[in-house]
């Protein structure tokens, strides 16, 4: 049987790595050869409850793609902005501030920082295969590779990391991977960003800020590293500090979804996106994301029966009968992100009222 046909793509030549002296954030490294096992799952499992406890990042090795594969797909990435005609993307164009929905593509400038300055992000958003979605003709070729990267992440990479905070609450391996079923109603999706270079202006009236400081709405975050020096953490010291590049790797981040589930034990990784180190000024930034949420009809509530809650308590940012779920909540937060409405509290921080929650941008 001769061999499937791989489509060609033009490939995107990504920045130089960085030389600059930076003081890179410590990251927790969680080595995933190990995942596949009971006893991989026990020695994982308090690394993970730990890293997601303390500042919710952490970093994924050996998860089961090359270099090599990773790379193809990063070419692939690049195919809707690089090979679809403009006029063509506005076809596609998400409705995310009307409804909630990340499908196709967010435009640049789409996104207010501040002093009137807007984002030069550039997305393109694939749900899961459950879901109907129609493509741009040059991505048309390229959805069943996309596919089978989405169903990579979502079995192989988060799974394994849903069991193993499970078993750091004490609650049974799959209590996570329930609410997280990759044919069942909700908008887990794959993302292709590519971030573009800014002017000198507009980096002054930012402070350099490509991306406030913020938690994400989903339950888990999978960026796939990538070599322009960008994303900044805040550590438990309030200081922001870059993430330091490792070819092939996943970092991994905790979202406002999983604290609410798990009653504030694990904790929503605040995080921004920030000019590059000088030696990567005028580069693209071209990443991949897997954006992971609970079904939609999931409430978060949290586990009220976990016997580490139970222990160390809960704190609840709705009361239980008010909970919102998993679709109020990530429409909410998409259609409001952005939204120049904000107000600065007495430390300089944007906040927003979202339901009666406080929501802060941290710049």
């Amino acid at each position: 049987m001769p061999a499937p046909t791989i489509p060609p793509v033009a490939h995107y030549e990504p920045a130089p790595e960085t030389k600059e002296e930076i003081e890179y954030a410590t990251v927790p490294i969680v080595d995933f050869s190990k995942v596949h096992t009971p006893e991989g799952r026990a020695e994982l499992a308090p690394q993970v409850r730990d890293a997601m406890s303390t500042c919710g990042f952490m970093c994924v090795v050996n998860h089961g793609l090359t270099q090599a594969q990773n790379d193809r797909m990063i070419d692939i990435a690049d195919v809707p902005f690089s090979q679809v005609p403009e006029a063509e993307q506005l076809k596609f164009e998400s409705k995310t501030k009307e409804d909630g929905n990340y499908k196709g593509y967010k435009p640049r400038q789409y996104w207010h920082i501040e002093n009137g300055v807007r984002d030069q992000i550039h997305r393109y958003g694939v749900v899961r295969p459950g879901f109907e979605q129609e493509h741009p003709a040059a991505v048309q070729p390229l959805v069943p590779e996309m596919h089978a990267f989405m169903e990579h992440n979502q079995f192989n990479v988060l799974y394994p990391i849903l069991r193993l905070l499970a078993r750091g609450l004490e609650l049974p391996e799959e209590t996570l991977v329930e609410q997280h079923r990759f044919d069942g109603e909700g908008m887990t999706f794959l993302c292709c960003a590519k971030y573009f270079p800014r002017s000198a202006e507009d980096e002054a009236k930012t402070k350099n800020v490509w991306m406030k400081g913020h938690t994400d709405s989903s339950t888990i975050s999978l960026l796939w590293n990538q070599p322009v020096v960008a994303l900044q953490i805040m550590g438990p010291d309030g200081k922001w500090r870059y993430v330091k590049y490792m070819p092939n790797s996943i970092i991994v981040n905790a979202g406002s979804a999983l604290e609410m589930l798990s009653g504030g034990y694990y904790k929503a990784a605040i995080h921004r996106v920030f000019q590059p180190p000088p030696d990567q000024h005028g580069y693209t930034r071209l990443s991949l994301f897997y954006f992971a949420y609970a079904d939609d009809d999931v409430r978060l509530v949290p586990f009220g029966e976990s016997p580490v809650l139970q222990r160390v308590g809960i704190t609840r940012k709705y009361a239980d009968e008010d909970a919102p779920t998993m679709r109020a909540w990530r429409s909410l937060r998409a259609m409001a992100y952005g939204d120049s409405a904000t107000e600065k509290n007495e430390n300089g921080d944007e906040e927003q009222v979202l339901n009666g929650v406080v929501l802060k941008y941290y710049n």
